[in-house]
């Protein structure tokens, strides 16, 4: 990381900003004062120091004093707002993003734990390949089809924007290894890097752990032509015409979970805008309205009822991805992914639902991030046992 923070180094600075900043930082001090007065009584009434009495001037600028800090400002009675506010001074003095967030090139950060190589990873990744075997064959055995598709850790993919941050080569295979081994065992299984790496334009959101549109469009094509290939009927059919709108803010996930969301945007890594995808039905010309009037499906009320469902994490749900999938495929989508669902949240209440008891789709979508194929199991709950 930079030693030092410098504004005019920032994406987008400019004359304006620092004359803006200014006032930014008269705000921040009045915070500062604001949080002292608030804590006051709890500081006063401590036993020991905030800070040890033989702190050095190196430790405050290296950011090791800023996580003592850190830890003695969450026992006082406001610990999010100090904790807010010691992660603000780590960032405006130090570039200091805490220990979830990494900064690489200038505008750029990533997920510290995708530079992180866990102990008993391998046996983790097996026994979720091995949960992915089960309910592949428990799928089979009732005529529905299985698509696994595992996305690529942002710091993968967007090396270039790494600068000075490493990404161990222990992990190189991961994702790659997970799914041949799925593929040896007959599972249609996808490494979505093979249509995110290499591109012109990033691909990731750059403050954001969670790809962009382009990322998400370029990987929807992807899993949409392995379904293609596999010569699978999707019902009902329905075209959409893709309309950007007009551009606007998109904050990341990153900012917020460094606890630097609250400061002035300029004081913040550069936010991005983009231009939205909306998605309009087409009417296919030649579709006949009675076409499913006399089908056994109808009969029963199921003749539009979607044959796809997607399930996955937070990745489902970002730059529209379910949409671009629905439209490569052409077909509706219902997405049952979940927010922070990791490799089993998502899954579980799906097979546990109505939706799939009485409404079985012909085919799943299993999106998982691959920064979870080796996490410690503990997090997980047995999926359809």
């Amino acid at each position: 990381m930079n030693d030092s923070f410098s504004p005019e180094k920032q994406p987008g600075y400019s004359a304006s900003h620092h004359r803006g900043g200014s006032w930014a930082a008269a705000g921040l001090l009045i915070f500062i004062a604001a949080g002292l007065v608030s804590n006051g009584y709890g500081l006063l009434s401590r036993e020991q120091p905030i800070l040890p009495p033989d702190t050095t001037l190196d430790q405050m600028l290296d950011g090791s004093a800023n996580r003592e800090v850190a830890t003695s400002l969450a026992t006082l009675p406001m610990p999010q707002a100090a904790a807010d506010l010691q992660r603000g001074i780590g960032w405006v003095s130090a570039h200091d993003l805490g220990d979830q967030v990494r900064q690489g090139c200038p505008g750029w950060l990533f997920l510290a734990e995708e530079l992180e190589v866990r102990p008993g990873g391998a046996a983790s990744a097996q026994a979720r390949a091995d949960t992915v075997q089960r309910i592949h064959d428990k799928l089979r055995r009732q005529g529905i089809d299985l698509v696994v598709a595992v996305v690529p850790d942002k710091s993968r993919i967007e090396t270039s924007r790494l600068c000075q941050l490493q990404r161990p080569a222990a992990l190189q295979g991961r994702a790659a290894e997970w799914v041949a081994g799925l593929q040896a065992q007959g599972i249609a299984a996808l490494d979505l890097s093979q249509s995110l790496d290499g591109q012109a334009q990033p691909v990731f959101l750059q403050t954001d752990t969670h790809w962009n549109e382009t990322g998400a469009h370029l990987a929807a094509r992807q899993i949409a032509q392995s379904v293609q290939e596999q010569g699978l009927k999707l019902e009902p059919h329905q075209r959409t015409a893709i309309v950007q709108d007009a551009a606007r803010p998109r904050p990341g996930d990153l900012t917020r979970l460094a606890g630097i969301d609250w400061l002035p945007a300029d004081w913040q890594p550069a936010i991005e805008t983009f231009r939205p995808s909306r998605f309009e039905p087409v009417a296919d010309a030649g579709a006949d309205s009675n076409s499913a009037a006399g089908s056994d499906d109808d009969l029963f009320g199921d003749a539009d009822l979607p044959t796809v469902a997607l399930l996955g994490s937070s990745f489902s749900r970002t730059s529209e991805f379910a949409n671009f999938l629905a439209h490569e495929l052409e077909t509706p989508i219902p997405g049952f992914a979940k927010d922070g669902g990791g490799f089993s949240v998502a899954a579980n209440e799906y097979f546990d639902s109505p939706a799939f008891k009485q409404t079985p789709p012909r085919l799943i979508i299993w999106e998982i991030p691959e920064r979870v194929l080796d996490m410690p199991l503990a997090g997980d709950k047995p999926i359809w046992p």
